[in-house]
């Protein structure tokens, strides 16, 4: 008997190095490549008699579960999991793992470009060349500047090094315990202190029900006039409407997002046409080298999960029991 794994992120195709791995642990392979939204009746016909999933952004719901009896194992190409219902995997004895610092690297250079992009105002500069113009304003150095980055994970992590390299001061808020901030260059505050001292606000932290909205119009509020946010996590931690009315209204410099609450950015965003806000098509984890790491590391990690040795399991420890 044959056991099928679905596959739905965009940049795994039949043929290349990670069906052939999967198909040399002996699996057979369905591609369904996730492009903007997929209904999840959709979904659930195609994860038919799929023991495994190696997905992208999937709604991986409760209803979706219910209707996928033969599932066992999902693995997120990637570090954020808000898209899936893990409690829900657990009462359904689905292991669900994703893929931790995977692309910490390519994440942590991409912040370095939206912040510099923010500072010398690359994007409006190039615009206005491109509308005939010759724009002479001046930017503004990193250099003296403080970065704030909410959130401590691989990628928070992976930032310091490279900020600190263009001379920026770096601030953290974040839930991690004391003993796991090993960081010398890092200066560990609270949330008000960190809106209110950062040049650069940098978001870093996970989507849960305790950060949706983390960013609204009072933490905007707190903020210099000065500022730039940048978000290369999720979309739900800021609010988008306020977002944009503090930017329109003078009360924040500006904002580099990479990633929005609804995607692809909708023709009715507040975001849109909103000056000195540059919205980008989550990008931030997706270099070459990225997607390789996370194709290949995640169907090593269903492969393990299928055979009951997951690595990176969210949810085994419960499965356990």
């Amino acid at each position: 008997m044959t056991t099928t794994v679905l596959v739905t992120t965009d940049y795994l195709t039949p043929g290349d190095e990670v069906d052939v791995l999967l198909r040399e642990a002996g699996l057979t392979t369905r591609h369904h490549p996730l492009r903007g939204v997929r209904d999840p009746g959709e979904l659930v016909a195609v994860l038919h008699g799929c023991a495994g999933a190696l997905i992208a952004n999937e709604p991986m719901t409760a209803e979706v579960f219910a209707e996928a009896p033969a599932l066992r194992a999902v693995v997120r190409t990637g570090v954020g999991y808000d898209s899936v219902d893990v409690a829900a995997a657990t009462r359904a004895g689905v292991s669900v793992s994703n893929l931790p610092g995977v692309n910490a690297n390519a994440v942590a250079e991409y912040t370095m470009a939206l912040l510099l992009a923010q500072a010398r105002r690359l994007v409006p500069v190039a615009e206005g060349v491109r509308a005939g113009h010759w724009p002479r304003d001046d930017g503004a150095e990193l250099r003296g500047k403080t970065l704030g980055l909410l959130g401590y994970g691989a990628a928070a992590r992976a930032v310091v090094p490279l900020a600190r390299a263009f001379g920026l001061s770096v601030l953290c808020t974040t839930g991690v315990p004391e003993d796991h901030r090993h960081d010398p260059g890092v200066r560990f505050v609270e949330l008000p202190e960190l809106l209110a001292t950062a040049d650069f606000l940098s978001v870093h932290t996970a989507l849960r029900p305790d950060t949706r909205h983390l960013i609204d119009a009072a933490a905007l509020a707190r903020m210099k006039p000065t500022a730039h946010l940048i978000n290369t996590a999720r979309g739900a931690i800021v609010d988008e409407t306020a977002l944009a009315a503090a930017v329109r209204a003078g009360r924040l410099a500006g904002a580099a997002l990479d990633v929005t609450g609804v995607e692809p950015l909708p023709a009715v965003s507040p975001l849109r046409d909103v000056p000195g806000i540059t919205v980008y098509s989550h990008l931030a984890g997706q270099t070459a080298e990225a997607r390789r790491a996370a194709g290949l590391e995640g169907a090593r990690e269903l492969i393990a999960a299928l055979r009951g040795r997951p690595r990176s399991s969210l949810n085994a420890h419960l499965l356990e029991r």
